[in-house]
């Protein structure tokens, strides 16, 4: 490691702070500016040339002309140099330009604006953790709105709401991905270093009037919002597990099995319990809205689910200490959960016997399971999604539907 170090990695380091000698005025390799037009032609010309320059996710984007991008900003009263923060892996700066610029390379329409911005401030928020998009595990984000106002901006919640198809869902979920690569610099060229990578997700609404129906509070509830706040909630996922064709008429008979999803779908993850985050496992299981009735019917709330999946969604304490330990170095030591426990880090239930087969949660305490409600209504089925911890850390922010006051001249309260 030190000779590979010395021999390239610190020519790289001088390489990126002070350039090289003969750095060219202009040209291909030189990041142009805002309104600079870097090509003009045909479609097919403008489509070639955003894919040589790495500009693309490799599907066919609308050209982001001055024109195209300035219609896209009319009447949001934004100024479209603001600047929501800087990107912590690039340097670039977070502008409502660069944001619409991406926007309408993804195919949004204006309408999707507030969300866009939200989304924004999600990224520059330091508790998300942007910087670690591309870590070598290569976790995608997942958006989820919440709020009255989803259905009327054209967000969909219904049967296929995690596939592309809706074109809110979609295009807001493909402008994610454009942004971290055009702007974040997420691309295998800087920044991102996934062995395998996720494919883009598309964004995912809750059933708002699901909710409303069986009195149940939305997920961005668990983040301090109201339940008619419009919000977005993002936070990077690993991976999934289909709960296919959940059988059972009681909360009872069917918890099990959704718990059994919840443990299906963790693994490493759990180092995130305990490791490379201190108890911030924090997965999230998506019911169907048949689901969700059939608890509610049972006099059941959200905080009664989460507890029966926390008695439930358990693994022997020899498998939780492997992941934690033996099957990976991203623990710093081999600690027993009963050491863990004595010393503080865990919670007493991971240590109420010394018995290697005794079973302990896969979250420290009930709260630490999300769910959320989505999805075809006449379906029993559920998708449970593991986060990756503190790279991508669950936040939320408000959606401003009210048009901005950036480029108003108030001289009355001068």
């Amino acid at each position: 490691m030190e000779e590979n170090f010395l021999s390239a990695t610190v020519d790289q380091i001088v390489h990126g702070l002070v350039g090289p000698d003969d750095l060219p005025e202009s040209g291909p390799g030189l990041e142009p500016a805002a309104l600079d037009i870097v090509v003009s032609g045909t479609i097919d010309e403008v489509q070639g040339c955003f894919i040589d320059r790495g500009w693309t996710d490799g599907h066919p984007i609308v050209p982001p002309t001055v024109d195209r991008v300035e219609r896209f900003l009319d009447g949001s009263g934004h100024d479209p140099w603001k600047t929501l923060g800087v990107a912590a892996s690039s340097g670039r700066d977070l502008t409502i330009w660069s944001i619409a610029v991406n926007a309408v390379m993804a195919g949004c329409v204006s309408e999707h604006l507030p969300v866009l911005v939200a989304m924004a401030e999600i990224l520059a928020d330091p508790r998300y953790g942007v910087e670690h998009s591309g870590n070598t595990t290569g976790a995608d984000a997942l958006v989820i709105l919440n709020g009255p106002n989803a259905s009327a901006l054209g967000f969909w919640s219904g049967q296929g709401v995690m596939r592309e198809g809706q074109h809110a869902n979609t295009s807001v979920g493909r402008w994610l991905r454009l942004y971290l690569r055009n702007v974040f610099g997420f691309t295998s060229d800087e920044h991102d270093k996934a062995t395998f990578g996720n494919p883009a997700r598309v964004v995912m609404a809750e059933d708002y009037r699901c909710l409303e129906e069986i009195g149940w509070l939305p997920l961005s509830t668990n983040f301090g919002f109201d339940q008619n706040d419009d919000v977005a909630t993002m936070a990077r996922m690993n991976s999934g597990t289909i709960v296919g064709s959940v059988f059972g008429s009681t909360p009872d008979e069917i918890v099990p099995y959704l718990a059994n999803g919840l443990v299906r779908t963790a693994a490493w993850d759990l180092t995130h319990v305990y490791g490379l985050g201190h108890d911030q496992f924090q997965p999230l299981l998506v019911l169907s809205p048949l689901l969700a009735r059939l608890f509610a019917k049972a006099g059941w709330s959200k905080s009664d689910v989460q507890r029966a999946l926390f008695d439930h969604a358990r693994i022997e304490a020899r498998t939780f200490e492997s992941f934690i330990g033996r099957w990976t170095n991203l623990t710093a030591s081999q600690r027993s959960l009963t050491q863990l426990v004595a010393d503080g880090h865990l919670p007493h239930v991971f240590a109420e016997s010394n018995e290697q087969d005794r079973l302990v949660p896969i979250v420290t305490c009930p709260e630490r399971l999300l769910i959320a409600v989505a999805g075809d209504p006449t379906r029993a089925n559920a998708y449970a999604l593991s986060n990756d911890g503190p790279h991508g850390w669950w936040t939320a922010k408000r959606i401003d539907l009210v048009p901005a006051t950036d480029l108003v001249c108030d001289v009355g309260s001068r």
